[in-house]
């Protein structure tokens, strides 16, 4: 088996899975209860005075 091929099989079953995984943490992490102190601090950088 090549290396291409093999590569190909591994992104094509574990790789979609990793990166599925990844982004429906990205979300929880973004969406949890405790992050909407964060996002207010974030959002109001551009409006601080320096």
């Amino acid at each position: 088996m090549e290396t291409y091929t093999a590569m190909r099989h591994f992104a094509d079953s574990w790789g979609l899975l990793v990166m599925t995984l990844f982004f429906v943490g990205v979300v929880f992490y973004t969406l949890r209860p405790g992050a909407k102190s964060m996002a207010k601090d974030a959002a109001e950088i551009p409006l601080k005075e320096d």
